[in-house]
């Protein structure tokens, strides 16, 4: 097995990635929120730890995934006290029982990673079936004497754990003193000790819609905490990669380092990933519309998918929006434009259309070293090294992309098949689908089979083809070319070649 590095943000160095337990690799990655509907910025982090799940899975290893849903204890803003829970909110608004809303949302959230091909996850737990685990935190932390309880809600002592195990911030980056000097600004800090501690057991209001018992009266856990109970009870109290948005970085993960410790005695993750954010032409993706066009940048999956957006001027297909989302690294931002997902769709087009040419291709046993065959193996290499480099997916889709160029010189003739070795044909069509297919987790929406009409659609297009062929050697230009343009209307486009005439439906 080669040797994988990925960027470990708790460091800020790549690593080699070697796993705690060689037998079994736990992944963790922070799951919505489900009070609404799943937003695009939400599909490009869980579609980048999609990518991490399955790359680590092809190169041999046993993967735990574990992504938890959060159907209580986030509060609006993000804060830890003093605000309404976002799950009650719009149980309100909605006028549902807060369970009926997690049940509404997370059906659309599944919904939505299945369109965009994410595997699920091995386990999905959620925060209202892990009340009992997070009190046992919540006790452990106190016990440890990292927490403090104030009129039914408990909370952690970030000073003191600070001064005592020097890692709170470390993950952020951010000072201690600068943390206390923002937060003194804060409302509601009355219960606290310190302006930076934080909640992690909230007590219940008489209206307060989600409640449990507990030993402190009834309350709900803070958002923090599940995150942290859940991840030690399905990967123990130290696993190998934590995963989520740069937003995350703080307070959540922040908080969950320190939750973790103070319950446990132990930093509870090796390697920490966070995905960049998804912009909207240019700016950070608003529902506000642009003072000057009117326009709002943002654009929730479905919109993309319908194209009823004013943003768009069509629809674009999940797997046109997930080969966008590819052709930028996890950690860098990436920026959805109109024009950017027009050109996706072109290169993904492209790239199917190479890939159903090269396994069309045949080979006659004859071949050898040489220049060619020489170029194929190290863009093959170097693909998977790209990938091997903190999953670099826009570099390993750059060197297949070389390669489509050498597939349609095959295909047309100007370089003869036979020139490269047969053992190198069937390599590269291995790994072409290895990519495509199973790394990189894309679907092929060219071919009009995979709707379930394909047999149909393919004996119909033969005959059309024949029927134009029949014209073009009477010369009958005019049904030739009638056949032809009533098929573009149909957005089925026919490409005259040396090798014959082929077909392929356009998105």
């Amino acid at each position: 097995m080669t040797p994988l590095f990925l960027y470990n943000s708790l460091t800020r160095q790549k690593e080699e990635f070697v796993p705690i337990n060689p037998d079994l690799v736990g992944l963790y990655v922070c799951g919505p929120t489900v009070y609404s509907d799943v937003h695009l910025g939400n599909c490009r982090s869980f579609t980048s730890f999609d990518i991490v799940y399955r790359y680590l899975m092809y190169k041999g290893y046993k993967v735990r995934y574990v992504r938890n849903i959060t159907d209580a204890g986030h509060l609006v803003g993000d804060a830890d006290i003093g605000a309404e829970d976002k799950m009650a909110k719009t149980a309100k608004a909605l006028k549902l029982e807060p369970m009926e809303v997690a049940h509404k949302y997370t059906v659309g959230f599944h919904e939505v990673m299945k369109k965009f091909n994410n595997l699920a996850p091995s386990l999905e737990p959620r925060a209202t079936g892990h009340i009992t685990e997070q009190i046992k935190m919540v006790q452990d932390i106190l016990k440890n004497g990292f927490g403090y309880e104030v009129n039914g809600s408990v909370y952690f002592d970030t000073v003191k754990f600070a001064k005592e195990q020097d890692v709170y911030g470390k993950l952020s980056g951010r000072k201690l003193e600068d943390m206390l000097a923002e937060s003194r600004e804060l409302k509601n800090q009355g219960e606290k000790r310190h302006p930076a501690d934080f909640a992690i057991w909230i007590k219940a209001e008489e209206n307060t819609l989600q409640k449990w018992d507990s030993p402190w009266g009834e309350g709900l856990p803070g958002w923090h905490l599940e995150c942290s109970a859940m991840s030690t009870k399905y990967l123990g109290a130290k696993f190998d990669i934590h995963g989520g948005g740069e937003d995350l970085k703080f307070p959540h993960h922040e908080n969950e380092i320190a939750q973790n410790c103070g319950a446990c005695g132990t930093m509870p993750v090796k390697y920490w990933m966070h995905g960049d954010m998804l912009l909207g032409n240019g700016k950070k993706m608003s529902k506000t519309p642009d003072p000057v066009t009117g326009i709002s940048n943002s654009v929730m999956p479905e919109e993309l998918f319908s194209g009823d957006n004013n943003m768009l001027s069509k629809a674009f297909s999940p797997m046109v929006v997930r080969f966008f989302m590819l052709q930028a690294h996890y950690r860098s931002t990436l920026d959805l434009s109109n024009d950017a997902l027009l050109a996706a769709e072109k290169g993904y087009y492209r790239l199917m259309e190479a890939y159903n040419t090269l396994i069309s291709l045949d080979h006659d046993g004859s071949g050898g070293t040489n220049d060619d065959e020489q170029q194929i193996n190290t863009m093959l290499d170097k693909a998977f090294e790209d990938m091997d480099n903190d999953f670099n997916t826009p570099m390993a889709l750059s060197r297949l992309f070389t390669l489509v160029n050498k597939i349609n010189s095959f295909k047309s003739g100007h370089i003869a098949i036979g020139s490269i070795a047969k053992g190198t044909l069937e390599r590269m069509k291995k790994v072409f689908h290895d990519f495509i297919f199973v790394i990189f987790g894309l679907l092929d929406e060219t071919q009009a089979s995979n709707n379930g009409n394909g047999e149909v659609l393919d004996g119909l297009m033969d005959l059309i083809l024949e029927l134009r062929k029949e014209s073009r050697v009477k010369k009958d230009w005019s049904t030739s070319d009638q056949i032809r343009d009533k098929l573009k209307e149909l957005k089925i486009q026919v490409k005259d070649g040396k090798e014959g005439t082929t077909w392929v439906v356009e998105k």
